[in-house]
C-alpha cells in the first residue's frame, strides 16, 4: 500500500531536496533533530519509494550512506495538478462542437478506467471491488469498503475531485460510470460530498455485467 505523506514528511523531503545528497548527521544539523528521528522518517519514507540511499566511498574514509529523494519522491512534491485539471476540464467545456467535445470526454473517461483497472480482473464483483480498492489506495484515495449492508459499499472518505466537482457536478457521474466500466457492474452514488455528505458512497450490485458508455454530450446539446 502506498505510504501517505503528511505535511512533516514533506517538510523532510523538500528539506533533503535542498540539500541534494546528504548523510543522517547532515540531515540532523538541517532539520535540528536527533539522529534517531531522522533514521525513523528515512525508514518510512524509503518504505515507500520516495528517498533512495547510496554508499559513498571517499578516498580512504570508512564508506557511508547518503540519502536523496527518489524520482517518486520528486513526483510527489510536484503532485500539484489540480487547478491545471480544472482549467483544462473547464476549456474542455467550451469546445462547441458536441461531437468534439464527447469524444474528449470518452477518452478521459477510457483513461480512467485503464488506469484504476489495469489490475481488476477479479471473478466475482466483491473480488473485483477489493481489487479497485487496493488499487484506488495504492494512488493515495482514501477508501474503503463496507460490507455490513446487503451490497458492497465502497466508500470515500475524502472527495478527489472536489475542485473540478465544484465546478461541474458532472465529474461524479463520469466517475461513477468509470467504476461501472471497472466493476462490470451497476453502481450507485448513494451519498456525495457536494451535497454535504462527509463522504462519497459508491453502491455496487453483487450480480450482472453492464456495458456502460458515458452520455457527454447535454442536455442543450441533444435537443439541438
Amino acid at each position: 500500500m502506498k505510504v501517505t505523506l503528511d505535511q512533516s514528511d514533506r517538510q523532510f523531503l523538500e528539506q533533503l531536496g535542498r540539500q541534494g545528497s546528504a548523510t543522517v548527521p547532515e540531515i540532523c544539523d538541517a532539520l535540528g533533530v536527533t539522529a534517531t528521528a531522522v533514521r525513523q522518517r528515512l525508514v518510512r519514507l524509503r518504505s515507500g519509494g520516495y528517498i533512495e540511499r547510496e554508499l559513498v566511498r571517499n578516498g580512504r574514509g570508512r564508506p557511508h550512506h547518503a540519502y536523496r529523494v527518489s524520482e517518486v519522491g520528486q513526483r510527489e512534491l510536484g503532485d500539484n495538478y489540480a487547478e491545471l485539471a480544472a482549467i483544462l476540464w473547464q476549456e474542455l467545456q467550451t469546445i462547441e462542437e458536441p461531437t468534439i467535445r464527447a469524444m474528449l470526454q470518452q477518452r478521459i473517461q477510457e483513461a480512467l478506467v485503464k488506469r484504476y483497472g489495469r489490475d481488476v480482473d477479479g471473478e466475482t464483483v466483491q473480488e473485483r471491488v477489493d481489487q479497485l480498492k487496493t488499487a484506488l489506495q495504492d494512488r493515495g484515495f482514501d477508501v474503503e469498503v463496507d460490507r455490513t449492508g446487503p451490497l458492497p459499499v465502497l466508500r470515500e472518505r475524502n472527495c478527489p475531485y472536489l475542485e473540478l466537482a465544484q465546478s461541474d457536478p458532472r465529474i461524479c457521474e463520469m466517475e461513477q460510470l468509470v467504476y461501472e466500466k471497472i466493476l462490470g457492474s451497476s453502481v450507485s452514488l448513494t451519498s456525495c460530498c457536494l451535497d454535504g455528505h462527509h463522504c462519497c458512497e459508491f453502491v455496487t450490485a453483487d450480480h450482472g455485467a453492464v456495458n456502460v458508455s458515458l452520455d457527454t454530450t447535454s442536455r442543450s446539446d441533444r435537443e439541438d
